[in-house]
């Protein structure tokens, strides 16, 4: 079977989306472990920014077990979680330097309202292009498409990223309960959508090729061409 490609709009090394999961209760371990190999000898800082969730303690509890991993890594909190918070240097700066950015899940709404089109964006892409690894998981990996369901309203829909071209991306997704996904999946540009059940992640190279990490399968959907 040959692997899945996908349309990546912007220069990247590795774009790591998890559908979900509990890392307190090692859901995630394998995947977290694989982004803790991913850290250069001499940079071991991870950017972790809370902006879906709004919660400062997030980056305290995920820094404390990434340690249990690699000892000698460093989870900073990068305290962005409005658009004001969005724009300042030294938050640029912790991401724009980090080891690997980690986004942390909670509410779509919450994370595209800060980081959309912002100078903490320009950190991340910078970030990718220089081969620092992203990763996200939950609301915030479902971003990374060029529309997210918006949480807030039943079948509405919010602009993503746009990191992934004509992709949408349904996070924790139930292959019995899919029509969140086939209704994101309307948004006009769409060609294809990706279902990530929690306790699993896709790994994306800048060339577009993909890997699976976890428990679970990934779904992908795509719109027959006219």
């Amino acid at each position: 079977m040959n692997p899945l490609r996908l349309d990546v709009a912007i220069p990247l090394t590795r774009l790591v989306l998890i559908g979900g999961g509990e890392f307190s209760f090692g859901e995630t371990r394998e995947i977290d472990e694989m982004l803790i190999r991913s850290l250069p000898r001499d940079n071991k800082r991870i950017a972790f920014l809370p902006t879906a969730s709004g919660s400062a303690e997030y980056a305290t509890h995920i820094g404390r077990y990434f340690r249990e991993i690699d000892p000698e890594a460093e989870t900073i909190n990068v305290p962005v979680y409005r658009v004001r918070d969005a724009r300042r240097k030294k938050n640029f700066d912790l991401i724009r330097f980090a080891g690997l950015i980690y986004l942390g899940g909670g509410v779509t709404n919450n994370f595209l309202a800060a980081i959309r089109e912002s100078s903490a964006e320009m950190a991340m892409r910078e970030a990718a292009a220089d081969g620092v690894t992203i990763a996200a998981i939950g609301a915030a990996a479902s971003c990374f498409g060029i529309a997210a369901r918006d949480m807030h309203g039943i079948g509405a829909s919010l602009p993503g990223l746009g990191w992934i071209g004509g992709t949408v991306i349904e996070c924790g997704f139930e292959p019995e309960n899919d029509s969140a996904l086939r209704r994101l999946m309307s948004v006009e540009g769409t060609r294809a959508g990706i279902g990530i059940p929690a306790r699993t992640a896709i790994s994306i190279s800048g060339d577009g090729t993909s890997a699976v990490t976890g428990e679970g399968n990934i779904t992908v959907f795509r719109k027959s061409q006219a």
